[in-house]
C-alpha cells in the first residue's frame, strides 16, 4: 500500500542541522504527493497527539537555524508500555502510515522497542553531535558543534599564553572522544583526554608535567566520559603536582548543541531526509540511514545498537605525535 501520510519527530539533545532534514523531509514528500505531520515535542507529543500537518512554506528560511522548529523533550512516559500503546494509538487515530526519527541511539532505542511491539513503519536519521553511532561516517549535527569547539578554544588559548596557564576544556561525547579527538586536532590542543583510552591519574599527570616543561601554556581537551572525575577534582591534582602551576578549566556546555548549522550539516541533514522518504515509501522499516565513503547505507536499527562506533585511533595517535612540541 502506498503512504499517504507519513509523521517526523526529533527526540533527545537537539543537533544543528535537524532543520535542514525536517525542510527536506518536508519538500521531497510534497514533491511525491505524501503529506507530512510534524509531531511537537518528540516521543512526548506523540503520546500528547500534539501533531500539526507540516507544509513546504512551513519549512522555509529554516534551512540555517540550529535547534529543531518541532522542539525536543525527554519522555519517561514512552518508556513505558502504556505511553507507547497511547503513541500507536496517535498514529493510527491521525492516518499516519510511517514515521521518522531524528535523534541519537537514546531515540533509536525506543523507535526500535516501538517497531517490535508495533510492527509499524519507521526510519530513524542519525542526528547527535557525539557522532557515537554505528552505521555512518557522520552525524548530523557534529560538523557543527565541532566548528563551535575550535572557536570556542582559539579564544581560550589567547588568554592561555598571555597568563601562561593550563587551560583545561571540557567538551561533550558521553561515552565516545570522538567529538574531542576532532575538535582536539583542529585547535592544536596538547592533550586529549578521552574513555577510549584508559590511563591512570598519575600518568596523565606526568605526562601534563613532561609537555608544561616545554611550554608555559597548553590546551588539554577532556572528553566528559572520561573517568578522571570533575574538571575540579583533576584542575586540583595538577596544581597539587605541578609545583607553581597555573591551571583553570572551562565547561563549555550546551553552546556545542546551538548556533547556525555549517554548510556540511545543512547538505547532510538535506540528503539524509530526501533518502530516508524514499525508502519509507519503498516498503523499509525500523532501519537507520546513512553516509559511508559518500555512498547512503541502509542498518537495521537493532543491529546499530548492539555495535560501538569506536573512535578514529589513527587521528589519535597523530594528535600524540605532533601536539606536545
Amino acid at each position: 500500500m502506498a503512504m499517504k501520510n507519513i509523521a517526523i519527530l526529533t527526540s533527545g539533545g537537539d543537533a544543528p542541522g535537524m532543520n535542514a532534514c525536517i525542510r527536506s523531509i518536508v519538500r521531497t514528500s510534497n514533491h511525491l504527493r505524501i503529506k507530512v505531520f510534524g509531531i511537537q515535542y518528540g516521543y512526548q507529543g506523540l503520546i500528547e497527539n500534539n501533531i500539526n500537518i507540516l507544509t513546504p512554506t512551513d519549512v522555509g528560511n529554516i534551512i540555517h537555524i540550529g535547534g529543531t522548529i518541532l522542539k525536543t523533550a525527554r519522555s519517561d512516559e514512552f518508556r513505558t508500555k502504556n505511553g507507547r500503546d497511547k503513541a500507536y494509538n496517535n498514529l493510527i487515530k491521525n492516518n499516519i502510515d510511517g514515521l521518522i526519527v531524528l535523534g541519537g541511539d537514546g531515540s533509536l532505542t525506543g523507535a526500535n522497542i516501538f517497531f517490535k511491539e508495533n510492527n509499524y513503519p519507521l526510519i530513524g536519521i542519525p542526528c547527535t553531535i557525539d557522532n557515537d553511532l554505528y552505521g555512518t561516517d557522520h552525524s548530523i549535527g557534529f560538523a557543527s558543534a565541532r566548528e563551535t569547539i575550535v572557536e570556542a578554544i582559539d579564544k581560550i588559548r589567547d588568554t592561555a599564553a598571555s597568563h601562561e596557564r593550563i587551560f583545561i576544556i571540557e567538551v561533550m561525547g558521553r561515552e565516545s572522544g570522538y567529538l574531542a579527538i576532532e575538535s582536539g586536532i583542529a585547535s592544536g590542543a596538547e592533550l586529549i583526554l578521552i574513555p577510549e583510552h584508559e590511563r591512570t591519574l598519575n600518568t596523565v599527570i606526568n605526562e601534563i608535567e613532561e609537555i608544561n616543561s616545554k611550554k608555559k601554556s597548553m590546551i588539554i581537551l577532556y572528553s566528559e566520559g572520561c573517568k578522571f572525575g570533575s574538571l575540579k577534582k583533576l584542575t586540583k591534582a595538577i596544581k597539587n603536582h605541578i609545583e607553581g602551576s597555573n591551571v583553570r578549566y572551562s565547561v563549555l556546555g550546551h553552546i556545542q548543541r546551538g548556533g547556525t548549522a555549517v554548510p556540511s550539516d545543512r547538505i547532510l541533514g538535506t540528503i539524509l531526509g530526501n533518502k530516508c522518504v524514499k525508502f519509507l515509501s519503498k516498503g523499509e522499516e525500523n532501519k537507520m540511514v546513512g553516509v559511508i565513503d559518500n555512498k547512503i547505507t541502509l542498518y537495521p536499527i537493532n543491529e546499530i545498537l548492539k555495535k560501538k562506533r569506536g573512535i578514529n585511533k589513527e587521528l589519535y595517535d597523530i594528535s600524540n605525535m605532533i601536539s606536545k612540541y
